[in-house]
């Protein structure tokens, strides 16, 4: 039989389904449809078509519906328009109608429904080309009075120059695609907007005992952990129906001009003077891109950088990851502390995210209490640009919502992806802000200008390290003859889960992030001790009870690769950690994450007097690439790490995680203030996390905040006395 429905209600896009079929079939299954039926309230007696077919000299009988089954009718398809078999029996059952006569009824009901749609749309598009043809009479009428500025004499409107013309195919080009997108936006702009919950501007530190939050990540949170951020989350409006065309045309514009800036030379683009990064030139930027976001607000610093790399990924899951915020700012938990998805204006056509829009804040990172994070509120605009390359760009949308607390807008900043052969991709990245840095701390001052804190490079090391590690998750080709390696693929997949989740947590508390408050404890010196206490309660990662976090920043006159290969190294373990007491650490087992030896997920085994300590062991991950390294470990239970070493669900392993982040200090021979000059400098960040208390409602002592101090303190101590003694 055939069924009316099927040209209405299919799930084609209207683009596609016009492409499919002619406009002759069209018109002829309306024809067919209308037959069936008179009206939104006549039906036919009689059942199916079939029926019908087999009856061919019975004449047609048509039954209008009564007044009170028409208004039973009309209040439910109010409510369901499109009822199952079930609701159809029962309200043929209280009507006294046949199932397929209600069922015709709400076909043809739907049908008026869109015929009134559509011809109330075609009237507001008659009314608006009416108003374009005024306004080009209008226009036309002008220029043929015109009179030229130079001389005072009437215009000539004869040939129009290369770049004239140049500039109107271009104009001509960016409407169309700003029509587009606008088509389809308009399908998911349609209902009702939440409000914005936007990230705040810093809130004063606070006293020791008050500065308690809860730990938990708040919904729709992707990679970060926000600890009572609720409170520090304030709501702003939905962007008006105005504001949806602006937002589109600026991510259009911006998607221009992150392609030329991924591609563009000089005198775009300038080389450094050691030859090694390419620096942006200001004053061409200026000229080459006029339109966007407004002139560099006052007081603000300019940091524009440019990457590439070819990564272990292949480009269609780099899209993705881009676009999903849980994914992405899991993927970039080193950067990103906190990040989540307001509206989806756009989710792409055709079952991919070309020409996905949607409205996002976040907020940026360096792993120290010392460096403030970085708040945005941007669109984000995913577009293929051929076969196998692909361009994701994000721009500010301040200015649409002027703050004085805005201390850091994006210009077009994001990625060109270019597929490569065995599932690779070249990926090219632009980073391009412009902040206000004066609450950075002077020890990271350095890092922070020459873009290797926030810049491309950061964004496209992170990246390439994560796509090997996501590559070693996958692999089933581990060598077994290795001692300590873990072959068994359930049990990898699920070590490599909760280290991520151990990495993600450590992150998004050591930084000075708005979602959290630290104390500071001493004096104003860089190696004072910063802390914050936090509740857990109900909550299956976390012991529950009052957590201590503590964490300090300062500077080695050591490189780099040398602190992390000191501190990841289980053999000098006892060097620094206070709570091995001395004892043997061992490595039970190891799961390599890439090509450097140093980025790897290990179990430790600490072989203490203590037979307190005898049921515990150590989760360990390191990772390292050119612009940040990470020791972080986590004390775990011998028979919850059974359970995930089996394959077993790592979300209910309770971590509590404490390690150390290492940054370059950004320059090879680093200030006097330090007191000591160097080549290749390291920016060393220590924290820890202790459960002082298993009762989430007691009083935190004193004493156990200068435990925890005097901790780190030493821990600190023994680092230095450690590398020194190595340097010397």
């Amino acid at each position: 039989m055939f069924q009316p429905t099927n040209m209405m209600e299919g799930q084609l896009h209207p683009l596609d389904m016009a492409q499919n079929t002619s406009e002759s079939e069209i018109a002829r299954l309306r024809e067919e449809e209308f037959d069936s039926t008179k009206s939104g309230s006549e039906n036919h007696e009689g059942a199916s078509g079939d029926d019908q077919e087999q009856r061919p000299n019975k004449k047609k009988r048509y039954h209008r519906h009564t007044q009170h089954q028409i208004q039973e009718m009309e209040a439910f398809f109010k409510e369901c328009p499109h009822p199952d078999d079930k609701q159809r029996k029962e309200l043929s059952r209280e009507l006294g109608l046949e199932p397929l006569q209600v069922k015709f009824w709400f076909q043809n009901k739907r049908t008026q429904m869109k015929t009134q749609h559509e011809r109330h749309e075609n009237t507001q598009l008659r009314t608006e080309n009416e108003k374009l043809r005024a306004d080009n009479m209008r226009y036309r009428e002008a220029l043929s009075n015109a009179s030229c500025p130079n001389c005072g004499g009437p215009t000539a409107i004869g040939e129009m120059s290369f770049d004239e013309h140049h500039l109107r195919l271009e104009n001509a080009r960016l409407r169309e695609e700003i029509d587009r997108i606008s088509a389809i936006a308009a399908k998911y702009v349609g209902k009702p907007v939440v409000n914005y919950p936007l990230l705040s501007p810093p809130v004063p530190s606070r006293p020791l005992e008050l500065a308690v939050g809860n730990f938990g990540a708040q919904p729709g949170i992707g990679g970060g952990e926000m600890y009572g951020a609720a409170d520090l989350l304030r709501s702003i409006s939905a962007p008006t129906e105005a504001d949806k065309p602006m937002i589109i045309e600026l991510a259009v514009a911006a998607m221009e001009e992150l392609i030329r800036m991924a591609q563009m030379g000089e005198p775009l683009w300038m080389t450094s003077l050691d030859g090694t990064a390419a620096v942006l030139n200001e004053d061409e930027y200026v000229r080459t891109f006029p339109r966007g976001i407004g002139p560099k607000p006052a007081g603000f610093k300019c940091e524009a950088s440019r990457e590439t790399a070819v990564v272990i990924m292949n480009h269609i899951s780099l899209v993705e990851i881009l676009m999903d915020v849980n994914q992405w700012s899991t993927v970039f938990s080193g950067i990103v502390s906190r990040a989540m998805t307001l509206e989806v204006l756009s989710t792409g056509v055709a079952g991919n995210y070309n020409g996905a829009l949607q409205v996002m804040t976040a907020e940026f990172q360096v792993p120290s209490p010392l460096v403030p994070t970085r708040e945005s509120y941007y669109v984000r605009y995913c577009k293929q640009h051929g076969e196998g390359t692909w361009a994701v760009v994000d721009v500010s949308l301040d200015n649409l919502r002027p703050s004085p607390a805005v201390r850091c807008r994006r210009r077009p900043s994001g990625c060109l992806i270019q597929e490569m052969p065995n599932g690779y991709s070249k990926v090219t990245w632009v980073e391009h802000v412009e902040v206000d840095d004066r609450g950075v701390h002077n020890l990271y001052k350095q890092l922070v200008s020459t873009g290797n804190a926030f810049g491309a490079k950061r964004w496209v090391a992170t990246l390439d390290r994560q796509c090997e590690r996501l590559a070693s998750v996958m692999a089933t080709n581990i060598p077994t003859g290795e001692v300590g390696v873990i072959t068994n693929q359930d049990g990898r997949k699920s070590m490599l889960k909760l280290a991520e989740r151990m990495v993600i947590s450590f992150c998004a508390g050591v930084s000075a992030s708005t979602a959290h408050t630290w104390t500071t404890l001493s004096g104003t010196g860089a190696d004072d001790v910063r802390v914050m206490t936090r509740k857990s309660v109900d909550d299956p990662g976390r012991p529950p009870g009052i957590v201590l976090s503590a964490a300090t920043s300062f500077w080695l006159p050591v490189p780099p690769k040398r602190v992390f290969d000191f501190l990841r190294d289980e053999n000098t373990r006892s060097e620094w950690d206070i709570l091995s007491n001395g004892g043997v650490v061992q490595e039970m087992a190891h799961i390599a994450n890439g090509r450097d030896t140093g980025n790897c997920v290990s179990l430790l085994r600490v072989n203490s007097a203590n037979s307190s300590q005898s049921n515990m062991l150590i989760l360990q991950e390191s990772c390292t690439d050119p612009t940040a390294s990470f020791v972080i470990y986590a004390p775990v239970d011998i028979v919850a790490m059974n359970v995930v070493l089996n394959g077993g669900d790592p979300d209910y392993v309770a971590l509590l995680p404490s390690g150390f982040a290492i940054l370059p200090d950004g320059t090879s021979l680093h200030g006097a203030n330090i007191g000591e000059a160097a080549s290749g400098g390291s920016l060393l960040t220590v924290a820890f996390q202790i459960l002082v208390d298993s009762v989430p409602t007691a009083k935190l002592s004193l004493g156990s905040v200068a435990t925890v101090n005097n901790l780190i303190a030493c821990t600190v101590e023994r680092i230095k006395a450690s590398l020194s003694c190595e340097s010397a």
